[in-house]
């Protein structure tokens, strides 16, 4: 999954996006670079960020959106958003899917359009919202509340009319977790994996990676977000997030040749 963010401030690629030509461009190289499916983002989610109302999302995402899905009619896109009306004016005008990193908490009614919808839905763990979340770390077993966390919502998800084969997990790394729980979440990506849901996981230059290396300089961080794709990789996690779609599409390619057994390389 290629990450595309059309917005003033994210925290690596903040302002690159905004203009719609840009966007484009950058979904037609990570395209040409392996990308599965593009998740575009109008809003900032990282901590600290100051949260937009869905009126100024949807000014930013429909244009980009626009291009892409005109210039890219076959290709998968999904939307990060957790706001309802953005999401419903998304897949009217071409969205495949919805990530939500509220898991539905934000927006109920979320839930029942993407039943609606019936398209895939992307249900990330997390606490608060980004001017709460880094006070909301305390967990006794983060693996285990995160996992129990996501089932509940996934029974709500169900319970609104989503069918399961719809529902991609996501424990979302860096939101309201320690870089600790973080590192303690990707050694137990097997209890997440066993559910039977797809995993997806974002790690592409986040705070935790650099923090392991000492590195302040997002963009700098492609080393460690590697070597996170080669842990998913191992577990058989169904897809990584990230920035930097061409280098990590050749980790993923041959970290399947040495991990796992039903390769067709010789």
């Amino acid at each position: 999954m290629g990450v595309i963010n059309i917005t003033p401030d994210s925290f690596s690629d903040g302002g690159k996006y905004l203009d719609p030509r840009n966007a484009l461009a950058q979904a037609s190289m990570q395209l040409g670079q392996g990308a599965d499916v593009l998740d575009l983002g109008a809003q900032s989610t990282r901590p600290g960020a100051q949260e937009v109302s869905w009126e100024d999302e949807l000014g930013r995402l429909m244009p980009a959106l626009s291009e892409i899905r005109t210039a890219h009619p076959q290709a998968l896109i999904s939307v990060d958003t957790f706001w309802l009306e953005v999401a419903k004016a998304a897949l009217e005008a071409g969205a495949n899917w919805i990530n939500d990193v509220s898991g539905g908490s934000r927006n109920p009614e979320i839930l029942r359009l993407v039943a609606e919808a019936k398209c895939p839905y992307v249900l990330m763990h997390s606490r608060g919202n980004s001017q709460s979340m880094n006070q909301l770390t305390s967990y006794g077993d983060v693996s285990e509340e995160v996992r129990q966390e996501l089932l509940r919502r996934t029974d709500l998800a169900i319970a609104a009319g989503i069918k399961p084969n719809q529902l991609i997990w996501d424990p979302g790394l860096g939101f309201a977790k320690t870089t600790k729980q973080n590192l303690i979440l990707l050694k137990n990506l097997n209890q997440l994996c066993s559910e039977g849901f797809p995993v997806l996981v974002g790690p592409s230059r986040k705070r935790f990676i650099g923090d392991v290396l000492n590195e302040t300089d997002p963009e700098a961080r492609i080393w460690g977000t590697t070597a996170v794709t080669c842990r998913c990789v191992a577990e058989k996690v169904a897809m990584v997030r990230v920035h930097d779609v061409g280098p990590i599409a050749q980790v993923i390619k041959m970290s399947e040749a040495v991990f796992l057994k039903d390769n067709t390389h010789s």
